[in-house]
């Protein structure tokens, strides 16, 4: 009986096959098959994905906040020489008077070495008129010496 069972099994599978319905049932099972495999690799891709998007996501919330930092930093620097503007402005103008102080009292220094200096000249220049004028003298000494003598 079970060769006979086995017979009659062999013989519907030979109909199926020579008709195309286990053909048929094949090609679907491995179009099944090759679905569930490209669903799996789906949602592995979308898995390896996750941990990307928040990777992103959470550099992106870091940008925002530096970006906020920068312009609160910005607004704060501002706010700052606003404030210092009339002190800078008092500063500059305290500054430029001793600049024009000191300029002063530079050109007037310049002007009493400038009068020193030719103070000094004509006292030289005196002295030397003065050396010059008794070697003259000296000369013209000896000079009436031997006229007398002659």
């Amino acid at each position: 009986m079970d060769k006979l069972l086995e017979f009659g099994r062999k013989a519907l599978f030979y109909v199926r096959v020579l008709s195309g319905y286990e053909e048929r049932r094949i090609r679907s099972f491995r179009l099944q098959v090759e679905k569930r495999l490209q669903q799996a690799q789906e949602r592995k891709a979308t898995l390896r994905k996750v941990p990307e998007q928040v990777i992103l996501s959470e550099v992106r919330r870091m940008v925002e906040e530096m970006q906020a930092l920068n312009k609160r930093l910005e607004e704060t620097e501002s706010a700052i020489e606003d404030y210092f503007k009339p002190i800078d402005k008092q500063a500059e103008a305290i500054m430029k008077m001793q600049l024009e102080g000191e300029e002063r009292t530079m050109k007037e220094m310049v002007r009493t070495m400038q009068r020193q200096a030719l103070l000094e000249r004509e006292d030289l220049d005196k002295l030397a008129n003065a050396k010059c004028a008794d070697v003259d003298q000296h000369k013209q000494i000896p000079r009436k010496e031997e006229e007398t003598r002659k």
